[in-house]
């Protein structure tokens, strides 16, 4: 586990590598410069960029898109995620809307104190999640309730469930949506399981280093192996606990605030940097 007062250049710049991963590149006049930086929409992915483009001087270049998106621009472009799989690196990683997804819990029940099952609670509207609910809705070892209203399958909806009490469970299913699943960061903080078929999508938690096994319980994406997985960790409650015990050394650099804006500056450099506007020399 990296010290919360220690942390060696190296670790930061294996991160800084991973965000920003482009080959140089020089990017053309047409592209936004931080001067001309102005909120349209998605406040808080601009005040979270807005934090630290102030680093850096007003006419460089820079290119961002906002939102639950994972497609990949021509040129270099900060990014809140991306694929995880294939030619990912002009989408550059940057820590947005971190509000919503950078939530950690202070976790009081220890695992054996825990519901021997899984619980599942979030908007069921993407066919990956319908599949789920299809497959896995009604089962013995599952708590699995849609928060979003929906005509199709109404039993599905259940009443809101606090993140205090999904707590409860010894398992947390993580599913993605649009792009990665939301409540990964609180439950890999937690003295539970992430439980998860294979991620498709990384953010600025680097979704894509973490390992099955070591990090999470990773299930088919058809769910056919859950049962088989769950009742494997039941009966082995210490691997399971080594599993939360990973998770939270994975977890604990980013809970740091002051690594957390060291990197996020890191990162603004390597891109500037790279698209051939030298930090150094301003």
């Amino acid at each position: 586990m990296l010290s919360q007062d220690r942390v060696s250049d190296a670790y930061v710049d294996d991160r800084v590598n991973y965000y920003c991963c482009f080959k140089n590149l020089l990017l053309n006049e047409s592209i936004a410069t931080i001067e001309s930086y102005k909120r349209k929409g998605y406040t808080s992915y601009y005040f979270d960029l807005k934090e630290f483009l102030y680093y850096f001087p007003k006419h460089f270049r820079f290119n961002y898109y906002f939102g639950d998106e994972t497609h990949i621009e021509p040129v270099p472009t900060l990014f809140k995620a991306r694929p995880i799989e294939g030619d990912n690196c002009n989408s550059v990683l940057f820590k947005l809307d971190k509000r919503r997804h950078f939530r950690f819990v202070k976790d009081n029940l220890s695992f054996s104190d825990k519901k021997d099952m899984a619980v599942f609670r979030g908007a069921v509207t993407q066919p990956h999640r319908i599949r789920f609910m299809e497959q896995m809705f009604g089962h013995p070892l599952v708590d699995a309730g849609q928060s979003n209203s929906s005509s199709d399958n109404p039993e599905w909806q259940k009443p809101f469930m606090s993140v205090s009490d999904q707590l409860k469970f010894k398992f947390i299913i993580c599913l993605e949506g649009n792009d990665v699943a939301s409540n990964l960061k609180w439950a890999m903080s937690s003295n539970s399981v992430v439980v998860t078929p294979k991620m498709k999508y990384e953010t600025w938690f680097m979704e894509g280093t973490l390992k099955a096994g070591i990090h999470y319980i990773e299930v088919k994406d058809d769910w056919s192996d859950f049962e088989e997985k769950i009742r494997y960790y039941l009966d082995n409650p210490k691997e399971a606990e080594q599993i939360v015990k990973n998770a939270h050394e994975y977890v604990a650099p980013f809970k740091d605030e002051k690594l957390e804006q060291l990197i996020c500056i890191k990162t603004l450099e390597r891109y500037f940097e790279l698209t051939g506007q030298r930090v150094d020399n301003e």
